[in-house]
């Protein structure tokens, strides 16, 4: 997946699992959901899943491509 900031015309690509991420909260899921998702698919703690999902979302906002809702 790769998003297009179009105020600059800069690109962010996001590997598979950001990209299923991404789109997991754009179709509703709350943070929490989609790292126990994430638990559950892949050989990832918990808790690590809820620091990387977390992690997605500060650099989203800090580079302005998201407004952090939480």
């Amino acid at each position: 997946m790769v998003l297009l900031d179009e105020r600059d015309g800069r690109y962010w690509q996001l590997n598979a699992t950001g990209a299923t991420v991404l789109q997991a909260l754009l179709d509703g899921a709350t943070p929490q959901q989609v790292a126990e998702r994430l638990a559950a698919a892949r050989p990832v703690t918990s808790e690590r899943a809820a620091a990387d999902v977390a992690a997605l979302i500060d650099h989203l906002t800090r580079v302005g491509l998201t407004a952090d809702a939480r």
